[in-house]
């Protein structure tokens, strides 16, 4: 699944076995304002899900069928980046270490404080907002990646290796003149204003290679 930009308010989408667990936290949310929509099993969330609509998850742990940390390893597999708040009744450490490892935004224990779900829910749609942006900015750094010409790839190649000139006409047979004109193209079409900021986007693109959706938090 891609994500992308999206004018909709951002959904805090809830999933749990327990109904009347789940209409608590359904009425907690809704008192601030924002959309709220519940589900009863991870296997339902899947199917209604837009990637395109922003948000977060409040998903419990263990249910039936399709546990969260199964939803968690889907979610993974799709490439959705989602946050993801687990809750759970189970205090033990490695029940939380496991989420965490499996990708979960944060974790939080049933009882919990309204005040705290409703923290880490605002926490959760502002690291979405911040992910959905950040993926709009390498769509974009690819479409001008894609733009060059192969020639000019060659060069990019090259340049962001640290080659001089020089070096680059002699592996590439090309005039010094001839190197510098493709490398002002691929500098204006990058929309780099240095080498260092090139070397940066190729970086950045390459990290993003083949990856699907990253891991939780950065927890303060």
């Amino acid at each position: 699944m891609d994500i992308g930009v999206s004018t909709e308010a951002p959904v805090v989408y809830i999933i749990d076995d327990d109904p009347l667990l789940r209409s608590l936290i359904e009425s907690l949310i809704s008192t601030t304002g924002r959309p709220v929509v519940p589900f009863e099993a991870a296997t339902e969330f899947l199917r209604a899900y837009n990637p395109l609509q922003p948000g977060c998850l409040i998903s419990d742990i263990c249910m039936p069928g399709m546990s969260g940390l199964d939803l968690q390893d889907e979610l993974n597999r799709l490439g959705v980046t989602l946050p993801v708040i687990f809750i759970s009744a189970r205090s033990d450490v490695p029940t939380a270490v496991t989420a965490m490892k499996h990708g979960a935004f944060d974790f939080l224990l049933k009882p919990f404080a309204n005040e705290e779900l409703l923290q880490r829910v605002q926490a959760a749609l502002a690291r979405d907002a911040e992910i959905r942006s950040s993926l709009v900015e390498l769509d974009q750094l690819r479409a001008r990646r894609d733009s060059l010409t192969p020639r000019e790839l060659d060069v990019l190649a090259l340049l962001v290796k640290g080659k001089s000139n020089k070096v680059m006409g002699a592996e590439l047979a090309l005039s010094i003149r001839t190197v510098e004109l493709h490398r002002a193209r691929v500098m204006e079409k990058m929309g780099a204003k240095s080498v260092a900021q090139l070397v940066r986007m190729v970086m950045d693109l390459e990290q993003t290679r083949g990856t699907a959706a990253g891991p939780g938090p950065a927890r303060a």
